[in-house]
């Protein structure tokens, strides 16, 4: 059975946005690489997230694991049309600076920078929060994203309308509800299962 440690001492050297890489630690106690069975590999989906503490923890429940990590590829890394891949980070980003997952912030934030080439407007995202003005067609990704998080029975029309102004098609649209959607879920399963820590740090 997992064991539930202690919260790390060094949460507060990790209190603030940053697209720097984090180590995140968990609060319970991931699997061994030694331990996993077939089931386990199968549920990792990729070999190397054996590496993560945060997978490793997931891999407790490989058949939800692997649902999740099918789910989060197909979300983001299916080239067959839907939102360009920064938009898809940027609408990740904005749910996790506005849930306030800082580790999960830093890791979308910095593939919203490389893909888009705009890394300034990304950190003022970060540093200022979901309502700074990005452009009206991320404005609008981000409104969509925002208002998702909030209450997702609420959003409706009017952001769908905003995002069809902004020059999104529905397949695009469908995109910024996907991973909206799906960062709503993963924030609040990382915030409840461990913190972020300086990368040298991690467990």
């Amino acid at each position: 059975m997992s064991q539930i440690t202690e919260p790390t001492a060094q949460l507060a050297a990790v209190n603030a946005f940053t697209q720097d890489e984090l180590g995140w630690a968990p609060w319970l106690e991931p699997l061994d690489e030694a331990a996993l069975t077939d089931r386990h590999w199968a549920g990792l989906v990729d070999a190397s997230r054996a590496k993560s503490s945060y997978f490793m923890l997931l891999a407790h429940d490989p058949d939800v694991l692997g649902a999740r990590t099918r789910a989060d590829k197909d979300i983001f890394y299916n080239p067959n049309g839907g939102l360009p891949r920064a938009e898809r980070e940027l609408s990740a980003t904005a749910t996790s600076r506005h849930n306030g997952c800082i580790f999960c912030a830093s890791v979308h934030s910095r593939f919203a920078s490389t893909h888009s080439k705009r890394r300034d407007d990304v950190q003022r995202l970060l540093d200022d929060g979901t309502g700074t003005d990005l452009g009206e067609r991320w404005n609008a990704v981000t409104a969509a994203a925002v208002a998702l998080t909030d209450t997702p029975t609420a959003f409706g029309d009017g952001e769908i309308a905003r995002l069809r102004a902004a020059g999104l098609d529905d397949f695009e649209i469908t995109d910024v509800i996907s991973t909206a959607a799906f960062f709503n879920w993963a924030n609040r399963l990382m915030l409840s299962l461990g913190e972020p820590v300086p990368a040298a740090k991690a467990a």
